[in-house]
């Protein structure tokens, strides 16, 4: 069997997130990207094949380039083929845009290294063509308070602060390689966004969501540059702001290739 690595990018607007929901004995109880992916891999291959995700995404968030392997128990498909011939099964909104072999022990979840987020915001008004992909803060963001206050967000960091209600993680540390803010000129207008981009090993449900919203909270009330550095601290979801709405964040990257750190 070849283990086939697939870059994925898809618009989440109009699905249930990332994962199968599955009822019992009922499968795809709901709309998901991998139940998705996963009917057009059987489409293919004749058989029922699981897909392997790199971590979830929830309802509402989007992917660049979400990573997923799976076995094949074909070897008649060239590796270069499968976006074209899966593409052909699955709807719009969902593009496969590449795809490797990798060595049999490889897992999409357990080989990452870190995943990137990046969150888009529009600072007043927003095309309607954009709704969907950013959030119209309507006001003018600072970008160099934004920074200092999000400076903290380096390294081995307890982030119960930042965890939703029901996170079901056996810990709340995460390792955060880096987190900042920058200007983007996006399609289709070239309209200049506001980026929060942010690089971790892992991420709390919801994580990155609070984050922004807390930061951008802090930024609109002036509060001051060490807020950021005490809601950490602290280790307590109720000292953080609103969490951000879910169609302004992307799983932008997954990296297979640095330092492993725990989770």
């Amino acid at each position: 069997m070849r283990n086939i690595l697939l870059t994925i990018s898809y618009d989440g607007s109009d699905f249930c997130g990332w994962q199968r929901q599955d009822q019992g004995e009922i499968k795809n109880t709901m709309r998901t990207v991998q139940g998705e992916v996963e009917k057009a891999l059987e489409k293919l291959h004749k058989q029922e094949i699981t897909l392997y995700g790199s971590g979830r995404t929830d309802s509402g968030v989007h992917a660049m380039a979400q990573a997923a392997n799976f076995f094949s128990p074909i070897d008649s498909i060239p590796v270069d083929r499968y976006p074209q011939a899966l593409n052909s099964f699955l709807p719009q909104d969902i593009r496969i845009i590449d795809a490797e072999e990798v060595s049999e022990d490889f897992n999409a979840r357990f080989s990452a290294t870190s995943r990137v987020y990046r969150y888009f915001i529009c600072p007043e008004k927003i095309q309607a063509s954009q709704t969907r992909y950013a959030w119209a803060v309507n006001y003018q963001p600072d970008i160099d308070r934004l920074n200092v206050l999000s400076s903290c967000l380096r390294g081995e960091l307890d982030c119960a602060s930042f965890a939703a209600s029901g996170d079901e993680s056996l810990s709340t540390c995460r390792y955060i390689n880096n987190a900042h803010f920058f200007k983007q000129n996006v399609f289709p207008d070239g309209k200049e966004m506001l980026v929060f981009e942010i690089e971790a090993n892992a991420f709390l449900w919801k994580m990155v969501r609070t984050i922004t919203g807390t930061l951008i909270n802090l930024d609109r009330t002036k509060a001051p540059l060490d807020s950021m550095q005490k809601i950490l601290l602290a280790k307590d979801r109720k000292k953080a702001g609103a969490t951000a709405p879910a169609h302004g964040l992307f799983l932008y990257k997954i990296n297979f290739d640095g330092i492993r750190v725990h989770k």
